[in-house]
């Protein structure tokens, strides 16, 4: 089966706990991670720290989340590794795709997320109509910018 997209690499890692001030002293204060913006939204019940590892096309992005109110869902700080984002190609083709071959995606679509790009996230869990899920992970689905997908095209060329 030929899949009409590419998965090029890891786009985020998402953290979550209950005071997003103890995960900054292990991935900013002590891993020395650099916070590149913030993100806080009622709908997704999220107050986050964007943070990065490494530069240009290859920098991987460390959301460190606290929820706004711990007794409403989502809850993003139950699942401490809350969700795993890659970078997609072409992000509504490979959407496309999924779902005809069984993929439950989340509530939502696709929309901007937290760092611009455009994100829709496959559901942790399958269901009867739709079998396929991530097995107790949250995967985010990041549409890659132009610059990023030219730069693991040439990264495959070379290998």
């Amino acid at each position: 089966m030929q899949r009409p997209f590419k998965v090029l690499g890891i786009q985020q890692i998402a953290i979550g706990g209950p005071d997003k001030t103890r995960l900054q002293k292990l991935w900013v204060d002590m891993f020395g991670l650099e916070v590149t913006g913030t993100f806080r939204s009622e709908r997704e019940n999220v107050d986050e720290d964007i943070c990065a590892i490494g530069s240009g096309p290859f920098k991987v992005e460390v959301d460190l989340m606290q929820p706004l109110d711990p007794d409403k869902k989502p809850a993003v700080h139950t699942t401490p590794l809350n969700h795993i984002g890659l970078w997609i190609d072409d992000l509504p083709v490979a959407v496309e795709w999924l779902a005809a071959q069984g993929v439950r995606f989340a509530p939502g679509g696709i929309r901007k997320g937290a760092a611009g790009f455009d994100i829709c996230f496959v559901h942790p869990k399958g269901s009867e109509e739709l079998p396929i899920g991530g097995e107790g992970v949250l995967i985010e689905l990041v549409q890659a910018p132009p610059e990023v997908v030219s730069a693991f095209d040439r990264l495959a060329a070379q290998g």
